[in-house]
């Protein structure tokens, strides 16, 4: 089922990857170090299982799977709304996580703390929040990427108080506490990936890397 995913998402965006030959190792070595990392998403409106990701241009090159807004695609240029997932693209600006923390300095002095306190703080608190209140925690899994859009649309992002804990509110990419959740449509809005995938993501991208989202049907005007 996962290889005739993969296929045919190969055919819908056939230039994700290139696969030109290199003059030599050396050249092909350098010339990759010099590139940027960046994902290409494709979600499905009719059969959300089939939403997938291209991470190319990196030394680990990825097809995974992704679940979205509960509330189905929003617009490019639109407001972040809750439940629906905005198409267009992004720049990453945070990489969160059990592991890693890089943020745009722009953010860091944002936020009012210091580089210290969010490095130790900041992941766990946000992981910690219990949004349905049902008990259940760690809705990230392992690590939040920050998507910043491209368009100058106001959004309503900011660092606040969510039931008392300090967090970054933002549109991202980030993990699961339950993987059988990937592929739907059940997400406040984010996008949610696998843990083996967003282990790849992790320790891939970074700071100011390119994130472009496209569906195949209709969106909403948020």
């Amino acid at each position: 089922m996962r290889a005739a995913v993969l296929t045919a998402f190969a055919v819908m965006i056939p230039a994700m990857i290139s696969c030109k030959p290199a003059t030599s190792t050396k050249v092909a070595s350098e010339t990759q170090s010099a590139q940027s990392t960046s994902i290409q998403i494709q979600l499905d409106v009719k059969q959300p299982e089939k939403s997938m990701g291209i991470l190319s241009g990196g030394s680990d090159n990825l097809a995974f799977t992704v679940g979205y807004g509960k509330y189905g695609i929003a617009c490019e240029d639109s407001a972040f709304s809750e439940g629906l997932t905005p198409v267009g693209t992004f720049r990453v600006n945070a990489i969160l996580g059990v592991d890693r923390f890089d943020m745009d300095p722009a953010l860091i002095k944002k936020s009012g703390k210091s580089k210290d306190y969010l490095k130790a703080n900041l992941f766990s608190n946000m992981n910690s929040i219990d949004f349905k209140g049902d008990g259940e925690v760690g809705e990230y899994g392992d690590g939040y990427i920050s998507l910043e859009p491209v368009s100058t649309t106001p959004q309503p992002f900011s660092f606040n108080d969510y039931a008392g804990t300090f967090r970054w509110y933002s549109f991202a990419i980030h993990g699961t506490n339950n993987d059988q959740r990937v592929g739907q449509k059940v997400t406040g809005g984010c996008l949610n990936v696998a843990q083996k995938d967003l282990e790849t993501l992790m320790k891939t991208i970074k700071l100011g890397d390119e994130v472009t989202i496209t569906a195949n049907g209709p969106c909403q005007k948020s």
